[in-house]
């Protein structure tokens, strides 16, 4: 009982002590709701004032940037001026110096007689130039310029008769005073290289008259050659090629100075006309028919012949040897040759023969 009497009793202390810290818990509570309260409107004005500090802010640095801007352009427009004002004094120098050298005259002084201020005397007008009413109609300016003609100096105007002027100026070059002795010179030169070029022009019509002659000399020759040769090919060719054909044939009859020659040879039993075709004793025979036509067509007081039957067999040397007996009759033939039956139509035979010693020694012997 004393142990529950201590429990009671202390239970009824702590519910005491509860009861209390409830009651200080729900005044606490009610403290802390108020500062709450009183907290969230100081937190609302401060988000106000803050939200209009910073637009207060945004305006002062749109004005800082407005006023950069415009003291940069102010600053440019300062050093434009000043670097236009440089060129102007250098302009102003450059013209009282060109004045002085040019002209002879102070600035002050051509400013006096020649200024803005100072009448524009008459004068003439430019090629190409227009001027004003006022100034080409004399009757309407009589009453507002001096009688003289003069009229106040406006800018505009004399810039365009200015230009006007520098344009026929440059139309007119440059002033030569020996330009009469030079045209006179070169008129003697122009003569001299015409009578010149008429004499080129009459040679060269000359030349390409004796062109044409020499043409059609050749070309009357050289038709005149190619067929008395092709006639005697055609007889030379059947006699070494008994029952054979052959002929000269151009490749371009209409253009005879340029036209080529091919040798159509067909011997008998064969049906070919190429000479790549033929065999070489064959080629070589056709070969000397050709030469042997041109030595009849054309005959010459004496031929040298080097080994041209070396390939030819006996039948057909005798054919050649036959030709050559006919050449013979009007023409002296020299033939260099190793066959026995052609040494024996020669009517001299020359030989080379080396004796015993080593010496070679030319002999001679006359057939007749």
């Amino acid at each position: 009982r004393t142990r529950a009497e201590r429990r009671r009793a202390r239970l009824r202390h702590e519910a005491a002590v509860a009861t209390a810290v409830g009651a200080g818990a729900r005044q606490l509570l009610a403290h802390v709701e108020v500062s709450l309260a009183r907290a969230e409107e100081e937190r609302t004005a401060a988000e106000r004032a803050r939200a209009e500090r910073e637009q207060d802010l945004g305006r002062q640095r749109r004005l800082s940037r407005e006023l950069a801007d415009e003291l940069d352009k102010l600053t440019d427009s300062v050093h434009r001026g000043e670097v236009l004002g440089a060129e102007k004094r250098l302009r102003i120098e450059q013209l009282e110096g060109r004045a002085l050298e040019e002209l002879g005259v102070e600035p002050a002084d051509l400013v006096a007689e020649y200024g803005p201020d100072q009448p524009v005397p008459p004068s003439l007008p430019a090629e190409g130039e227009e001027l004003p009413e006022a100034e080409s109609d004399s009757g309407s300016a009589a009453g507002s310029h001096p009688r003289d003609g003069s009229r106040p100096y406006v800018r505009a105007e004399q810039e365009k008769r200015l230009k006007a002027a520098e344009r026929a100026y440059t139309k007119l070059g440059k002033v030569n005073p020996l330009a009469l002795e030079e045209f006179a010179a070169l008129e003697e030169r122009h003569k001299f290289l015409t009578e010149q070029l008429d004499d080129l022009k009459r040679t060269r019509a000359d030349l390409l008259q004796v062109v044409k002659e020499v043409d059609e000399r050749v070309e009357q020759v050289f038709t005149d050659a190619f067929h008395d040769t092709a006639r005697e090919f055609e007889g030379v060719f059947s006699r070494l090629f008994p029952g054979g054909e052959g002929r000269l044939v151009l490749t371009d009859p209409d253009d005879m100075l340029n036209t080529g020659v091919e040798v159509e040879a067909r011997p008998p039993g064969k049906k070919v006309k190429r000479l790549s075709l033929l065999s070489g004793g064959e080629r070589s025979l056709t070969a000397v028919a050709m030469l042997v036509a041109i030595f009849m067509a054309r005959p010459s007081p004496f031929y040298v012949m080097d080994e041209v039957e070396a390939a030819l067999d006996d039948t057909n040397l005798q054919r050649l040897v036959r030709l050559m007996q006919e050449l013979q009759r009007t023409s002296q033939l020299i033939v260099i040759t190793h066959q026995k039956r052609t040494m024996e139509v020669a009517d001299v035979l020359y030989g080379v023969s080396m004796q015993g010693d080593g010496v070679s020694k030319v002999i001679s012997q006359r057939l007749s």
